[in-house]
């Protein structure tokens, strides 16, 4: 997990991956979603990566897994507007399946990361049991 650049977390390159999908599967909406599905589908997808990068360069871990769970509540938000989009049947079940997939794996790391920094933030905060009680009387 300890990585210079957010752009070597698999998790963001996942990200990138749907922002670039969604951009390409938006175009065919129908013009009158260009305000409505599209941009919200949109501002979803490319918010993932975003949280991603902002919370790694933060410097801290609780800020990171703060922004993480941003990402992971954008993109439940995103899938919520998959099904939608396939429901209106603005995508095809083979696209629909094609994004659910590339969801559910993304969500997966994101887990694992959430996972992975809670568990840091806990082993940085419960006391090192070597070291002596300063305030425990000598025997």
């Amino acid at each position: 997990m300890a990585t210079s650049s957010y752009r070597q977390l698999r998790v963001w390159q996942n990200g990138m991956e749907l922002v670039q999908r969604v951009y390409c599967m938006t175009r065919c909406f129908p013009k009158h979603e260009v305000f409505g599905l599209s941009s919200q589908m949109q501002r979803a997808a490319v918010s993932i990566p975003a949280n991603l990068a902002e919370g790694h360069t933060r410097g801290t871990t609780k800020e990171f897994l703060r922004y993480v769970t941003i990402s992971h509540g954008s993109l439940a938000e995103l899938e919520t507007m998959f099904l939608v989009a396939r429901d209106l049947q603005y995508i095809d079940a083979e696209n629909y399946n094609q994004l659910a997939a590339l969801c559910e794996s993304t969500g997966k790391m994101l887990s694992a990361l959430r996972r992975a920094l809670i568990k840091k933030l806990h082993s940085q905060k419960s006391p090192n049991p070597k070291s002596p009680n300063p305030k425990s009387p000598n025997p």
